[in-house]
């Protein structure tokens, strides 16, 4: 077998064996020396001349004790004004908290009051219609959305596009909306007018029953009907003849609309025909007389 040859030891050129680590000088250099020598020589004459840094006349000693004794009393000064104010802030907390809690109460008695004095309201306008509309009370009473309204009709459910944002051509193409796939308050609007013109005779939104002089606005994403935002999914009630409803509804120009947006953006639509259907009274009404005015008349 044949061995590994060893080289010979590496010896300077003066004869003398050279150190294992004669190539990495500069690096032995840095480990010998960890501090500049401008440094050392520095810290040498500051120790041969005595001077350690610390003050050394009597003046300097004084205002060094002044400035620890400065620095104590502020620091002391501090820590005991904190502690006389802590009662004072702990205070003024608990009294704040207990404002707030008479002020919610106070205003719970003030929301119940308004809600007894708009039943109220609701149950004279309702007995003023039963005395003074004859026939007719019933159905002024269901067109102005003063009683609960129970009967046959049409369930459609709209709901936004499910977190895609769509791009084309379609109903709203040139409407600026950065997020096509959510309905709108004009969307709204059209499926609204689309179940009146196709025979419904009452109409709730999420519960809102509408009337003659409800409104259907936006503020920024949200849908308001008679200022009360609307959540999605939009379900729409609407008695009347279901089946004959439905099907008018889909083929006029405001179901061709909605059916646009179902198939250019994502809107998720689903319409049912119900047996019963139950939709509240209009929370408030604003009663108007219309009077012709004296000395005015048909030529």
């Amino acid at each position: 077998m044949c061995g590994m040859s060893q080289q010979p030891p590496v010896r300077s050129t003066s004869g003398a064996r050279a150190r294992p680590d004669a190539s990495m000088s500069l690096l032995t250099n840095v480990m010998d020396h960890s501090l500049d020598d401008g440094y050392a020589e520095a810290a040498e004459r500051k120790g041969a001349q005595g001077d350690s840094g610390l003050p050394r006349t009597l003046r300097a000693k004084l205002g060094l004790a002044a400035g620890l004794v400065l620095a104590a009393l502020v620091v002391t000064v501090g820590a005991a004004q904190a502690r006389v104010e802590a009662p004072v802030v702990a205070k003024e907390r608990e009294e704040l908290i207990d404002r707030i809690e008479r002020e919610t109460d106070t205003a719970d008695r003030i929301e119940k009051e308004v809600d007894e004095l708009r039943a109220d309201v609701g149950r004279r306008q309702q007995e003023a219609l039963r005395e003074h509309g004859g026939d007719k009370a019933a159905l002024v009473a269901l067109l102005s959305g003063a009683t609960e309204v129970t009967g046959p009709g049409v369930k459609l459910v709209v709901d936004d596009a499910s977190g895609s944002e769509s791009s084309g051509g379609g109903p709203r193409e040139s409407s600026d909306f950065s997020d096509n796939g959510r309905l709108r308050d004009r969307d709204m609007q059209h499926i609204v007018n689309g179940l009146w013109q196709s025979g419904a005779e009452a109409i709730s939104i999420n519960g809102q029953r509408l009337t003659a002089l409800s409104a259907i606005r936006a503020a920024g994403d949200a849908i308001l009907v008679d200022n009360r935002p609307l959540v999605p999914p939009y379900t729409v009630l609407a008695v009347g003849n279901g089946s004959r409803m439905s099907s008018k509804f889909q083929d006029s120009a405001d179901g061709r609309y909605l059916h646009a947006l179902q198939e250019n953006f994502g809107i998720r639509t689903a319409i049912s025909v119900e047996k019963d259907l139950r939709l509240p009274a209009a929370p408030s009404l604003a009663l108007r007389n219309a009077e012709p005015r004296a000395g005015e008349g048909t030529s």
